[in-house]
């Protein structure tokens, strides 16, 4: 029986047990783009008993076989071509760990490929390229579903129950955001950083896991404007990279290192997001959701890594006078990473919903997209997102 966790003020009930592994059928997982955020693909699809790990695709020479070999994953068969990995692998599923611009064409070949996929954020780059990726979705009737693993999270699980409870009234503000004051991220290369690789930075990187937060919590309505701004100060600054003992990186540096967004969403709700890998600055602050009841403050995290920064506290009136409760810190059993690998899973063999979404993420993409092309034009736009 799965053991339950009781928040005796707001009478709150998460979850701690998760279902028994279906034995039955063993999934033939097939890793597109093997970089280092497949590892930790890999090392959840290991822990996972009804799983094999078939084959890997990268487009460097060698590359692939060197990943299953660092990984002590054995007679997985490697390739320079995920069309041709396609085409001659008995595939279930595949997760798709490429750079952000490779997000949609591989996507696609998959799921017309007949494999159920399993996408690395950010969804894709633009918002055409994610209408494009539903589109095949649609055709093909495959599972698709965005890696967002924050959503595991029982925290982030509980400022949902928050809102859906009422406690908060009916939401028209939110502040949320997140960052690090130095935080380029190139341990493993600069495919982040490169315009033709990474596409965008910190918007796609932890920005739609800020946005994922809030916007997850309040039901996913629909974005109507939006006015952006990105920049690049630190990525184009040689004094940063200097310090970084990485020289030069500012020559290549083609991405935002910080991006800011003012959106107006259905439901009279407004959104003030922000976001960033570096600033003169510890955070840009808590998230925060204000409602016509109440409001809940959320402590912002040094590295925005998917969960909270601390308690939780709502700030409400009872009997007329201010109070405010505060939400304790809850467990969460296993590690996020695998909960989102797990669930996936689950979803194939059992032809449920995707955990994480397109039709959600679809508006996540829709912001992202929006504060670029804000940004571009210096002006307020308006968001539109086509019939799929």
């Amino acid at each position: 029986m799965a053991e339950l966790v009781k928040d005796k003020a707001l009478d709150f009930n998460v979850e701690k047990a998760g279902p028994e592994i279906d034995m039955s059928k063993i999934v033939r997982v097939g890793i597109i783009g093997c970089g280092w955020i497949a590892e930790s693909h890999v090392r959840q699809y290991l822990k996972c008993p009804d799983v094999v790990i078939v084959a890997g695709s990268d487009i460097i020479p060698g590359k692939a076989a060197k990943f299953f070999a660092d990984m002590g994953v054995e007679g997985a068969a490697c390739y320079e071509s995920t069309e041709e990995m396609l085409e001659k692998e008995d595939l279930d599923v595949v997760s798709i760990c490429t750079y952000n611009a490779q997000h949609a064409p591989c996507a696609i070949q998959a799921m017309k490929a007949g494999v159920d996929v399993m996408l690395e954020k950010p969804f894709t780059v633009t918002l055409e390229e994610a209408v494009e990726v539903m589109k095949v979705e649609k055709e093909t009737g495959r599972l698709l579903s965005i890696g967002f693993q924050p959503r595991m999270d029982e925290n982030m699980k509980m400022i949902k129950k928050i809102v859906e409870s009422g406690e908060l009234g009916d939401i028209y503000y939110i502040q949320t955001g997140g960052g690090r004051r130095r935080g380029i991220p190139t341990p493993f290369g600069t495919s982040f950083i490169e315009k033709d690789k990474g596409a965008i930075g910190a918007l796609g990187d932890i920005g739609c896991y800020s946005l994922d937060m809030v916007l997850n919590a309040i039901g996913y309505p629909k974005p109507l404007t939006v006015t952006g701004i990105k920049t690049d100060f630190f990525g184009k600054s040689r004094t940063y990279w200097e310090a970084e003992d990485k020289a030069g990186y500012e020559e290549i540096f083609g991405v935002d290192d910080f991006a800011a967004g003012y959106i107006r969403l259905e439901g009279g709700i407004t959104l003030d997001f922000r976001i960033a890998w570096a600033m003169n600055l510890d955070t840009p602050g808590d998230t925060i959701i204000m409602g016509t009841k109440g409001s809940l403050r959320i402590p912002s995290t040094e590295c925005w890594n998917g969960s909270v920064g601390g308690a939780m506290t709502i700030y409400h009136d009872v009997a007329g006078k201010g109070c405010q409760t505060e939400i304790p810190i809850l467990k969460t059993k296993d590690s996020l990473f695998y909960l989102k690998i797990r669930s996936f899973l689950d979803a194939h063999k059992n032809g449920t919903p995707a955990p994480v979404p397109s039709s959600q993420i679809l508006y996540n993409q829709a912001i992202l997209d929006g504060i670029v092309k804000s940004s571009a034009a210096g002006k307020e736009i308006e968001i539109e997102i086509p019939e799929i």
